[in-house]
């Protein structure tokens, strides 16, 4: 079933990835519950959600149109992303969202202006179930994108503690923490943006415990360890607060899941605030890395008033003057 209006003409795979691609784009919360269609218990199954999103747009609703569409990635500036900088890293997304497009390997809802996800995703994250640093870890933190949504789930199927963070990290408590002792629902349904939202723990920064794994998502990465993300500088931020916080140190493993478009071969450009991946997982190959740098905490000069402002753990950090 294809979804009317996004403007990508992509299948759609997996229905909770249409779930948190509306639920993030502003449709009004009732297209993701019973409500909607009277259903006594408030709640829809898979299914229901498709049939709700295809029937809504050429009906005429006055819901807002998605957002990150191909045609306006609407990419935000985030943590140490400094004013006005370029640096080279825009042209690599660029170049490999636009390769990932012609390859017809970007899935739903598009490659530019994400992190893509991309075919073979779930073959990447049984590939990764299958390394020492996965197989030790207890607890890991993952990026909310839906490609990493096959990683996340694993994670919980196998009891492992999993930690997401709250979008651009707007609330004072951060994150949200899956216990799979104590989930009720099935672990890929937890593992989605809005399944982590309904039944993850918010959390503040000083209760993450500590993490074996962090799994993060890419543009672009090269066999150096080198990272792009989308440009909105979060996962930086995470990164930094885990490492002043200590529950991200050296022994801590730092993955991405992409596809072998995504891998290239030449240097990447990268800043002080950016750290390198221990391992890259394809859907054909494990890629270990050399040995990987890391920010040694928040770098207060590369943020603005505003950016602090606008993040509650920052807020509350920021030195004194």
């Amino acid at each position: 079933m294809s979804i009317a209006g996004t403007g990508t003409g992509s299948i759609v795979r997996s229905p909770l990835e249409v779930a948190d691609y509306f639920a993030e784009s502003g449709y009004p919360r009732s297209l993701l519950t019973g409500s909607a269609t009277g259903d006594d218990d408030g709640t829809a199954d898979d299914a229901d959600l498709l049939d709700r999103f295809d029937d809504a747009r050429p009906c005429g609703r006055s819901f807002p149109p998605p957002v990150g569409r191909l045609d306006t990635p609407g990419v935000e500036v985030g943590h140490h992303a400094g004013v006005g900088e370029d640096d080279g890293k825009q042209a690599w997304r660029e170049r490999v969202w636009a390769e990932m497009s012609v390859a017809h390997v970007a899935r739903f809802p598009g490659a530019k202006g994400r992190i893509p996800n991309f075919v073979g995703a779930e073959k990447a994250a049984k590939l990764l179930e299958d390394t020492e640093p996965w197989r030790r870890a207890e607890a890991l933190k993952s990026n909310p994108d839906s490609p990493q949504l096959p990683v996340r789930a694993a994670a919980l199927a196998a009891g492992k503690t999993v930690v997401m963070a709250v979008p651009k990290l707007r609330t004072p408590e951060p994150f949200l923490l899956l216990d799979p002792d104590r989930l009720t629902v099935a672990p890929r349904r937890a593992a989605s943006i809005s399944g982590a939202d309904e039944h993850g723990e918010p959390v503040g920064v000083d209760a993450v415990p500590r993490l074996d794994l962090v799994v993060c998502g890419s543009v672009c990465v090269n066999r150096q360890g080198a990272r792009l993300g989308k440009g909105g500088g979060f996962s930086d931020l995470e990164l930094a607060l885990g490492v002043e916080t200590g529950w991200i140190d050296e022994h801590t493993t730092i993955v991405t899941t992409v596809h072998p478009v995504q891998v290239v071969d030449d240097e990447l450009p990268e800043t002080d605030h950016d750290f390198r991946l221990d391992l890259i997982v394809t859907p054909d190959e494990v890629i270990r890395c050399p040995s990987a740098s890391r920010p040694p905490g928040i770098l207060w000069d590369h943020l603005d008033a505003e950016k602090i402002e606008a993040i509650p753990a920052l807020a509350r950090r920021r030195p004194k003057q």
